[in-house]
């Protein structure tokens, strides 16, 4: 047990004997001890310096003893501190106590007795009570101890970390890969919300949200309550390889998804868009009839179709996502020579393209790294060639800055017309940031006007198209020099020619701030300058066109083909536009991995004549030349194929006119007729 412990026991044991009034220094007279005892217990409960001089209340002693020997804890110091705020509490209460007294003694004898009784014992009901109340506030000074605690450890905290907060979103950003994926910057709601208010976004779709059947949540797209019923379609994700890191998946088709391709394209060659739509009515998530149905729908200006077509189609490829296979890691990758991995490409690519049509810039350049994550060698999709326009309308001037600076060494960014054009715009923006640095803004105009030098001398050919679509006129300076006239557009390579009329028709709207123009123009002629120096950068600039750009790569063909941009689309060669192209695989790669051919087929319409071809599209199982003979046999019965196949012509034309059935006229029900003609 404690010492307050112990010294409380004792203090109670000693109270139990009734104290004398001659140890307690009174007179011996009854009246005295009936008269002098309530005063003598009022100023007791009304000033406590006088009870240390008499035992009207045991209790003080040991209240007095403790405080005598030891500190005041900080509960004592609290009840201390709560006792002073109830001073003048206290004090109305013993003239409360004293009157009540008074009045008692009025009465009588019969009286006292009752007013000595509760006296006595309304001292220790009145410190229990004031022991009670001590408890709650000492625990709630505790409890204000502990949160001035906590609140100064987290000032603390911001004091050591305060510098530092604006600059570690930044710090974060630059320490992650170049091309980690934001799950947050998929969804292109998240994005609406910033420009319009989440209000505005979600308040038509949360009742809708409320009536909706349970489904699964998605990364790429959500499903809507217009999609049919999904069921599993017959793809899967596999994992082929590890290595390095880096995990190599691919799609696979299951037995009862080939025969659906098998019927798909017989459903595209015959050239009736209907044909896909009976397919998707019995198969709604098959994805490459999504893809080329979509084109079909774009083509008949329904965009809101078509995008919704689009939308299905990954969400079809995400639900056969691979456990392992992660969106934002970027070290997932999909072999684009498998035909079966093909589908995801172009899906991400339409959708991004939608996405930046819809005013989503942000989330179509999410996307866009996403498509460059999956094969960053080879990237199939070239999309080197959209992201640095999408990176300038979405204002991420630094990723853009940051990508140039890690991939030049290996990749050669600046022989691109869009990034050799678009990096020193992305430091112009940059050097226009108030928040920045006097000496960030200064290394900014630097590089900014060093790289867009090193772009003009390097192609040339660029200007005059980039000014005649801002609608500007250059000056006459400008205008008759050779190095940026008609014989720059002439004298370059197909290849570059693709390329420049590709970059010009994307991102001319970039372009036509005043500002900006001003400060081109600043630039064009320090280039000029150069030009009439001499300078050897020049001869070497043209030296590497005439070198390099012979011939583009197909991929480069392939972006410009799904980007539908009319300046490059042009310019495309004949080997490229001769050819069928068709939008659930446009140019596939010359060498592609072949997991299952589609089966030949019985007949060879391509060896029939046109009088053949023309009864076969009226009557399908028509067939002028009989079944394939085998080789030894063609000699054989080479007589008898001209007889053979006007019997069937014949059969096929009786066939026909016994099939025709001639419509009746409509009979009138009422053949009396009411006899009015007027």
């Amino acid at each position: 047990m404690s010492r307050r412990a112990l010294r409380r026991l004792r203090g109670e044991q000693r109270g139990q004997e009734e104290p004398g009034l001659g140890e307690l220094g009174l007179d011996p007279g009854p009246e005295r001890g009936r008269e002098g005892l309530p005063p003598r217990v009022a100023a007791g409960r009304g000033q406590r310096g006088s009870a240390r001089s008499g035992v009207s209340n045991r209790f003080e002693l040991i209240t007095a003893e403790e405080s005598e020997d030891e500190p005041l804890s900080r509960e004592e110091r609290a009840d201390a501190r709560l006792s002073e705020r109830d001073a003048a509490g206290g004090n109305n209460e013993g003239a409360v106590t004293e009157e009540a007294e008074g009045n008692g003694q009025g009465d009588g004898e019969e009286a006292e007795q009752p007013d000595q009784t509760p006296v006595l014992s309304n001292k220790p009901r009145k410190k229990k009570k004031k022991r009670k109340t001590k408890k709650t506030s000492a625990g709630e000074t505790l409890e204000d101890n502990d949160l001035e605690d906590i609140d100064s450890l987290l000032e603390k905290i911001e004091d050591t970390n305060g510098l530092s907060q604006q600059t570690q979103s930044g710090i974060i950003a630059g320490s992650r890969p170049l091309l980690y994926v934001e799950h947050r910057n998929l969804n292109p709601e998240n994005e609406l919300k910033r420009y319009f208010g989440a209000r505005t976004v979600l308040g038509e779709l949360r009742p809708r949200q409320r009536q909706r059947q349970y489904v699964r949540s998605m990364w790429l797209t959500a499903p809507k309550n217009t999609w049919p019923r999904y069921s599993k379609t017959g793809i899967t994700m596999q994992l082929v390889d590890t290595r390095r890191g880096v995990q190599y998946f691919t799609f696979e088709h299951h037995r009862e998804y080939q025969q659906v391709q098998f019927k798909f394209l017989d459903a595209v060659e015959s050239m009736d868009p209907n044909n896909i739509v009976l397919l998707l009515q019995m198969n709604p998530y098959h994805v490459d009839s999504l893809l080329q149905l979509s084109d079909v729908c774009r083509l008949q200006e329904d965009q809101e179709m078509a995008r919704d077509l689009i939308e299905r189609a990954l969400y079809s490829l995400e639900c056969a996502f691979h456990p392992v296979f992660s969106l934002t890691s970027g070290t997932c990758r999909l072999d684009y020579r498998r035909p079966e991995n093909r589908a995801f490409f172009l899906a991400l690519f339409k959708h991004l393209m939608f996405l930046e049509k819809r005013g989503c810039p942000r989330t179509a350049l999410e996307f866009c790294k996403l498509i460059l994550s999956l094969d960053p060698e080879n990237d199939p999709l070239c999309v080197l060639l959209l992201i640095d326009f999408l990176s300038l309308r979405a204002r991420e001037y630094t990723f853009l800055t940051r990508m140039f600076q890690e991939w030049e060494s290996h990749r050669n960014l600046s022989q691109l017309p869009n990034f050799a054009f678009s990096v020193p715009l992305a430091y112009f923006f940059l050097s226009q940031q108030e928040e920045r640095s006097e000496l960030e803004l200064s290394q900014a105009r630097e590089r900014a006007a060093r790289l867009i030098q090193l772009a003009l001398i390097m192609f040339p050919s660029v200007l005059m198209p980039l000014l005649d679509h801002c609608s500007v006129q250059p000056d006459a300076r400008v205008a008759s020099h050779s190095f940026f006239g008609l014989n720059a557009q002439i004298s370059q390579p197909p290849a570059l020619n693709q390329l420049t009329s590709l970059y010009v028709g994307r991102t001319h709207s970039l372009w036509k701030d005043p500002a900006i123009m001003a400060w081109l123009e600043t630039n064009v002629h320090e280039v000029l300058r150069m030009v009439d120096a001499r300078d050897p950068l020049v001869e070497e600039s043209e030296h590497k066109r005439k070198m390099r750009y012979q011939s583009a790569p197909r991929n480069i063909y392939r972006h410009i083909i799904l980007s539908e941009m009319k300046e490059a689309t042009a310019a495309l060669p004949l080997e490229v536009t001769s050819q069928p192209v068709m939008g659930f695989d446009p140019l596939p790669p010359l060498d592609s991995i072949v997991s299952y051919t589609r089966p030949e087929r019985t007949n060879h319409p391509s060896n029939e004549s046109t009088l053949s071809l023309f009864f076969r599209s009226l009557l399908p199982n028509f067939n002028l030349q009989g079944d394939i003979r085998h080789d030894g046999d063609e000699e054989a019965g080479a007589g008898q194929d001209l007889n053979q196949g006007v019997n069937r012509l014949m059969a096929a034309m009786r066939d026909m006119l016994a099939n025709i059935q001639f419509q009746e006229p409509p009979r009138d029900d009422n053949p009396e007729g009411d006899g009015d003609w007027d």
